[in-house]
């Protein structure tokens, strides 16, 4: 499908992630959902959960709470909304706040995995997030005492570096040839996926991802590093949050 385009719909949120608000037309509309011929709803994916917001024609404002994936994008409006038909010209309008948290917390998220990479050479096993929050396990047996209260100025170095964060697009060869530019323990590209979209913390961190992103780390703003927990012999869980 490309890493632009999902079915009938281009992705405006992976071409420009700062559109919160455009112009398109409904190519269907039931029971499975809205589906658009351009939409910067961020559909979900990788630990970043989907955007909210709202579409607005002919004097009505249909809620958005989420996005189903199938061969198209099927926008799931909330229950009970009026859907627009099938040609309707609509506004769809991203929920600023949601978009730009989660933004800030995916980036910090990469920040965090390109110091536990770099500093203590552990991959990630899992992750999740919502605005402001979330969690990151590494494969990571053994931790130093003062593990924590380091990670978090190490962390926040980085921020405060402003670090610029580049987006690109290569084939599935080029990216694959990049060295550690996958930094999960399982190799989370599905086999027939022939362009893969790189995400660049310039001078710390590269790696496949399919998010939205800041312009720069220091738009992160401040991480808290809150806990550190044992989830096994060798996985420890990194628990964050934005400050």
């Amino acid at each position: 499908m490309g890493v632009t385009r999902h079915g009938r719909t281009d992705r405006l949120d992976l071409l420009d992630p700062t559109l919160r608000e455009w112009e398109c037309t409904v190519l269907a509309s039931d029971a499975e959902g809205i589906v658009l011929d351009r939409s910067a709803f961020y559909p979900g994916g990788g630990g970043q959960p989907p955007d909210h917001g709202v579409l607005l024609w002919n004097g009505v404002q249909t809620r958005i709470e989420g996005t189903r994936k199938g061969d198209d994008l099927y926008l799931l409006p909330a229950e009970g909304a009026l859907l627009p038909p099938v040609g309707t010209q609509v506004t769809g309008a991203v929920e600023d706040e949601r978009r730009t948290l989660l933004m800030r917390t995916h980036s910090g998220l990469h920040v965090l995995c390109g110091v536990v990479f770099r500093d203590f050479g552990a991959l990630v096993t899992g992750g999740n997030m919502e605005p402001g929050e979330a969690r990151m396990d590494f494969n990571l047996p053994e931790v130093p005492g003062d593990f924590k209260a380091r990670l978090e100025e190490l962390v926040n170095a980085e921020v405060a570096a402003d670090r610029q964060v580049v987006t690109k697009v290569l084939g599935r060869d080029e990216a694959l040839s990049l060295p550690d530019i996958i930094r999960t323990q399982s190799n989370l590209i599905p086999a027939d996926e022939q362009e893969i979209r790189i995400v660049d913390i310039v001078g710390l961190d590269v790696q496949a991802d399919g998010g939205t992103h800041v312009a720069s780390t220091a738009s992160v703003g401040q991480v808290q590093v809150l806990k550190v927990e044992s989830k096994g012999k060798a996985n420890r869980r990194v628990r964050v949050r934005l400050v």
